[in-house]
Parts: structure tokens; sequence; C-alpha cells
């Protein structure tokens, strides 16, 4: 080989790479073909197993050549689940569609009811078909897929003002109210079971946990049933806020009594338990909160660097706010408080990060699919009505719908005869009435009795039963006759009205006016803290969470950049905009923007007069030393940090006036007694022969005197009021003089001049002041009234 290449390459150069590639190939080919005889020669049977396996093969290419080509095939169960669902959600999207376009229909009868009627003919359909009715509602379907994006949008848009203000309210209706539902109706369901009739019934087999159970799951108010009906009858916000919020807040407690009770479902609960059971209730509604608020600050924070990325913002919110859920379910907390708290808590901060797009991208992707989610929830409760188990018992049934009315008007009435005594703004009868009948129960209730074990409650199919008729009671008849019963009671409704920058500045007044004033009180109140708050989110957590300039920004501007762009763009919208310039200055607000119009004459404008510098500086010399000087504002407005004025001369000076002030009070009264024989009246005709000025008396000569000539003799001008005060002492009047009447100069006779003088003595007329203070204070008072009425000249 080495000589064969040598006489091919005689330069000694080696072989190229494809020449060695074809070489290696050839080799392997003969090793090949001289292997395999040699090993059927040696193994005959091998030999025969090979020919009838290449036979098979040979047979089996024919067949496939014979087969032609499928121009159509069905493959239907690889892709039945998510086609199913697409079904499901068309179906869902066309019923939302086709009830609002028929008004008279969705305003009779509400949308939640018609979606239950189209879930029932559905069911009855694939019954006359005979098909098996799929569990559509199934409990792992509504809890982590259906349910999560009806809270989401609740939480994300939660007002938070009403509900902070109302939270001590929706806490006891929550709370104490389910609590007493789950007793009332479990404890009294349970005695009617235990009623001995003469013949046996399976009732007398329910045990008190059973229906305590029971009673725990139809006692709590279901939010998405809440909402599907208040959004129609456009109830007032604080009827809203507290049938809403009861709705969202007891879910902690529906939780805790669920598993509470299905644990010692088949022992008994010792008072130990029952303490444990307030600490899992702390435990399951403080943790959900906790988990929401740190899953929204994450959000908060993540949104602060996607300035370069505004494409994938909503995505992080709806992350987050899905891991929240999530994460509180693994640790059997309270999901739904965990999607409020990290809808409430990353709102104000992403919202300042993210764009105007992305904003209006969360906003309707979460109206969309909350609407979508609750308009399946209710086409769901009917299929599975139809296609479930049902035991019906006449007594258990209606015992139950009576029970669950019961307690709740009783638990109204009986929460707020409590809450009056605490609350400003009292709830009234029709109030009360209200939240009693909008008390409404939903899916969550039905998935809690789903998820029920038949094992150790034998009698689920008749729970359930129970369940799904007070739904329907409450939906259907509740539901359908509470609109009816607002317009009846003339209940006021919810008024849309648009926010203005005005109603910002007076809210936040009143919210430091009354901050301060709990302050001065010592009483340390809500406002307090809500202060406190505000400051620690201002100083540390806006730094940290929002990007930019905008973490300074004060909050008026920041709701008037607000308001400014949504009015833009509703202008833009309805046409407005058209004649708009392009580049229009981010300082002019949009709502005042009109159509220009050629400029009107302007009045000429009075000149103001020309003041020298030294006129000047005894102005400024005159107002700094004369007027009276304020407060110095303290950094706390607590009575005990309270401190003296540092310039004031004393306290022993200021309570001598104070003294005197009073017994001038006592000396002399602002109204005028009986008619003396100089009185006002008695002297009208004496002054009307003889007009009278104004001016005043002034120590120094150098002050000019300031005459007002009279309109009439017969004019109210001319007449004033008679000296009070001259039987005080000569130096009381020294310091009390004020403006003074007396008459000019005439040429008149010596003896006349005389007669007048000492009768006009009598009728000196002089200012009497409505607040006489102190008498330091007066002589002040003069100086900057001679200085104002001294004429230009």
């Amino acid at each position: 080989m080495p000589g064969r290449t040598g006489l091919r390459h005689p330069t000694g150069l080696g072989k190229s790479l494809p020449e060695r590639g074809l070489l290696l190939l050839m080799v392997w080919l003969l090793l090949e073909g001289s292997v395999l005889p040699l090993g059927a020669a040696s193994s005959p049977d091998v030999t025969k197993k090979a020919d009838l396996d290449n036979h098979k093969v040979s047979e089996k290419r024919q067949n496939e050549t014979k087969k032609l080509f499928p121009v159509l095939s069905l493959d239907y169960e690889n892709v039945r689940t998510p086609f199913e669902i697409a079904l499901w959600v068309l179906l869902a999207s066309l019923m939302k569609l086709g009830f609002h376009l028929i008004p008279k229909l969705s305003s009779i009868v509400p949308e939640s009811c018609l979606l239950i009627v189209v879930g029932l003919l559905v069911g009855g359909l694939i019954e006359l078909a005979g098909e098996k009715v799929p569990p559509v509602l199934d409990s792992r379907l509504f809890f982590l897929c259906l349910l999560p994006p009806i809270i989401l949008d609740a939480g994300y848009f939660l007002p938070i003002r009403p509900f902070m203000e109302n939270l001590g309210t929706i806490l006891m209706f929550a709370v104490v109210g389910t609590l007493w539902n789950a007793f009332f109706i479990g404890g009294l369901l349970y005695a009617v079971c235990q009623i001995q009739l003469d013949n046996p019934s399976p009732l007398h087999q329910l045990e008190l946990l059973p229906c305590l159970l029971f009673g725990s799951i139809v006692s709590a108010v279901d939010p998405v049933a809440v909402l599907a009906v208040f959004e129609e009858i456009h109830i007032n916000e604080l009827l809203h806020i507290l049938v809403f919020g009861e709705s969202l807040l007891n879910d902690a407690v529906t939780v805790v009594l669920y598993h509470l009770f299905e644990e010692f479902s088949g022992g008994d609960v010792t008072v130990m338990d029952g303490f444990l059971g307030i600490i899992s209730f702390l435990v399951v509604a403080f943790g959900g909160i906790l988990v929401g608020a740190i899953y929204g600050i994450l959000a908060a924070f993540t949104s602060r660097f996607t300035s370069h990325t505004r494409v994938i913002e909503p995505l992080f919110v709806f992350l987050y706010s899905y891991m929240a859920y999530l994460s509180a379910e693994i640790f059997h907390l309270s999901g739904i408080m965990a999607l409020i708290a990290c809808g409430a808590v990353m709102r104000p901060y992403v919202e300042a990060n993210i764009s105007h797009k992305s904003h209006t991208t969360i906003k309707y992707f979460l109206k969309m699919w909350s609407s979508v989610s609750e308009t399946l929830i209710f086409i769901f409760l009917g299929v599975a009505t139809v296609g479930g188990e049902h035991v019906w018992n006449w007594t258990f049934v209606s015992v139950t719908v009576v029970l669950c009315l019961v307690a709740r008007i009783i638990g109204v009435v009986g929460l707020t005869y409590i809450i009056n005594k605490f609350r400003i703004v009292k709830l009234t009868t029709k109030d009360q009435f209200i939240i009693a009948y909008g008390g409404l129960r939903g899916a969550i209730a039905f998935s809690l009795g789903f998820l029920l074990d038949h094992h150790h409650f034998p009698m689920r199919e008749m729970f359930l039963t129970a369940i799904i008729t007070v739904i329907f009671f409450t939906v259907f008849v509740q539901g359908m006759t509470i609109k009816p019963l607002v317009e009846l009671l003339a209940v006021k409704k919810k008024q849309e009205a648009k926010r203005s920058i005005n109603e910002e500045i007076h809210t936040q007044f009143l919210d430091h006016l009354l901050t301060g004033i709990e302050d001065i009180c010592g009483h340390y109140g809500h406002h307090h803290w809500k202060d406190k708050l505000n400051r620690f989110n201002k100083k540390y957590v806006k730094k940290c969470l929002i990007a930019g300039e905008r973490s300074k920004e004060p909050q008026l501007i920041a709701f008037y950049h607000k308001l400014e762009m949504k009015h833009a763009i509703e202008m833009v919208e309805s046409g407005g905009g058209v004649k708009l310039p392009s580049a229009m200055p981010s300082t002019v607000s949009m709502q005042n923007i009109q159509p220009k119009k050629p400029p009107e004459a302007k009045p000429a404008e009075r000149a103001l007069p020309q003041l020298p510098k030294g006129r000047e500086e005894e102005i400024r010399k005159i107002l700094r030393t004369n007027l009276q000087r304020t407060r110095q504002r303290l950094r706390s407005y607590n009575r005990h940090t309270l401190v003296a004025d540092p310039y004031e001369d004393g306290i022993s000076d200021f309570l001598l006036k104070k003294q005197k002030m009073i017994e001038l009070e006592k000396k002399n009264y602002l109204t005028v007694p009986a008619a003396p024989p100089d009185s006002p009246t008695l002297s009208r005709a004496r002054l009307a022969s003889d007009p009278q000025a104004y001016n005043l008396k002034s120590n120094s000569d150098s002050v000019p005197t300031i005459q007002v000539d009279l309109a009439s003799p017969q004019s109210p001008d001319s007449a004033s009021t008679i000296d009070e005060f001259t039987r005080a002492s000569k130096q009381q009047q020294e310091e009390d003089q004020g403006l003074m009447m007396k008459p000019p100069a005439g040429p008149r006779g010596a003896g006349q001049s005389g007669e007048a003088d000492g009768s006009r003595e009598q009728q000196k007329l002089m200012r009497c002041l409505s607040d006489p203070g102190p008498s330091t204070f007066i002589p002040n008072e003069r100086k900057v009234l001679e200085f104002f009425f001294l004429s230009p000249s």
C-alpha cells in the first residue's frame, strides 16, 4: 500500500479526505460480505429464520404499496379536550351575547338565571341523546380555573377607600354573621332530624357534626352570585361594598369550619379542638393576606424594570396573581384573600410603572376572563344538576331553605343593632333588608358539597340536592325579585359621577383635617394610622417599587395626569380630537380645550399707582411691626406637647388682658339700650341738617383727616351709633377710641360754635368693634387702618 501511494503520488503527499472515506466504505463492505457467509454456514437454523423474516417483510411491502393514500382521516381523541373547552367557551359567549340582544328579557330575568336555564337544557339534550353527562363542574376545575379570574378582577379593581372605611362592618357580617348562620342552621337541622315520628326516617341517622358541616357550606354568601345580581340592579356603593366584601372575606371562616367539621366527623370535638380552630382561622386569614401581599410586592418590583419590554407587562400581573392563589392553596390558606391582597397591593405601583396600553390590556383581559368564567359557572351548574345523582327529601330540603332565610334575617338585624352604635352613617331599615335579601348562594357551596367523601358522609347526595335547591331559590326567587323591591322601597342607587381634581383636593384636605383633630384630641383613630401609613409609603415603599421620577410625584399631580389622559382618550374616541394640534403640551388640561375663537377686545385695565421705594419700605415696616404675629407651627398637633408662644410677653400679661376683656364685656353690650334723649333716632333729625364726616382721631398732626361725604341726609349711612362707652374712665377712652365723627369747621358765630361743640361732645361717634380684644392689638390695628386710608398723594 505504501508502494501504490508512492506511484500515484510521486510527491509523497497523503490522500484527500473523500478518497479516504471511500476506501473505508469499501473495506467495510468487504468485511460484511465475508463475515455473513461464515456465520450462515456455521448456523443453518438462523439462515432459515432469516429467510422467513425476509419473506414477511417483502409481503408487507407489497401490501403497503397496494393501500391507497388517505385523503381525509378522523382523529377526534387527539384534540378532544381542547375542542370541548373551546365549544363550551363559545357557547357561553354566544349565550351572553344573545341575552343582551333581547333587552326586555335581560331586564326582567337576571343573566345568572338565564344561564342556569341554558345549562339545564344542554344537560337535558345530552341525556336525551343517550350519553352520560360529564362532570363539568368538577371541584378542581372550579377552584383552580374558573374562580381565580373572578376574584382577581374583583380584588384588582376593588374600591379601597369605601372598603377600608366600612371594614369593621364587613368583618362583623363576614365572621360573626357566618358563624351565626352555620351554627344556627346546623343546630336546628339536627334538632329537626331527631324528631321521633311514627315511621322511621333516614334523617334519624344524621349526627350533629355532619349537620354543622352542611350548615357551614350553605351559610356563606357567594361572591360570584352577588356580583352577577348586584351589578345589574346598580345598588349604591355602600350596600354593594358591604354585601360583596362579606362574600369575599367569609372565605376564611368557611374554609376553617369545613376542614374542622370534616376532620372530626367521625368523633367528638373537644374544647382544645375549638381553640385550635380559632388559631387556624387566624392563620388561614392572615396567612392568605400575607402570601398575597408578598406576591403583590414582587409584581410591583418586577414592573419597575419593564420599560424596555412593554409587551410582557400584563403577563406579570396575571402570573404573580395566579401564583399567589396556588401558593395559598398549597398550605390550605385562603386563596380568595390572597388574590384580593395581591391585586390591591400591586395596583398603585404597577399602574405607575406600566404603559397606558398595558393598563388597558390588563383591564379588558380581566373583565373578559372573569365574564367568561362567571358564564361557564352558571351553565355548568345547570348541567351538573341534570347529570348528578339526587336524593330528594321534602323535610330536609324545605327546612334548609326556611332556616337559611331566617338565620340571615336574624343575623343581619342583630348585628346591625350593634354596629349602628359605632357607625356615624347608620344603616337604615331599608339597608338592612337589602343586605339580608342579597345574601345569595352559588357555585362555591356546590363545589364544597361535591368534595365530600361518600364513605364518611353517606347522605352526600341528599346534601347536594339541598344545596342545589338553596342555590336555585336564592338566584331565581331572590335574584329576580330584588330589583323590583329596590325600586319599590326607593333605595338609593349608584350614581355614575366622574371624579374631579376638585373632589380629590377636598378629600385630601378633609383627611389632613381629621388627622390633625385626632392628634389634638390625643385620640389615635384610623385617620392617624392612615396618615402614618401614607408617610411610610411615600418615604420608603414608593422609592423601591416605582421607577424614575414618578416615585416623587405628589398624589394630586399623578391623579391630574390620569384624568388628563382619560379625557384625551374620551375626546379622541368621540371624534372631538380631530382638530387638536399634533403637539399638545402636557400641562394643558384636555377638558378645557375649546375650538379657537377670535380674541375678544379686552377692557382697558386700570393702571396701578407707582409707589416710590421709600413708600414701599414704609409699607413693609408697618406690616412687619404692627400685624399680629401668627403662632409658630408645631410638628405635631398633640395637646400634651403644646408649648407657649415665644412671641407672647408672658402668661401673666395674657391673663390680665383676658380679665380686662371679660370686664369690658360685662359693662358694654353690643345691643343698644332704651333710647335716651341723644339716641340715634332722635339725633337723626339734627344730623340731617348738618352732614358730618368721619375722621381718624390721631395724636399726631402729621396724619391727615379723611372725610367721607354722606350720600343724602335721609340715607341710613347718615345715622351712627351713639357712644356707649361714655361712662368708662378717661384712660379707657384713650385706649379704645377708634374712628370718630366730627363736623368740619365752618364760618359760624362764637356762641353757636360753643353750643355746637358742647352738644357734639356728647354725640361723639366712634366705631364699636365687634370683638373687643386685648387693648394692645387696637393701636396696631389703628395704625394699619390709618395707612390704608391714606391718600396716594
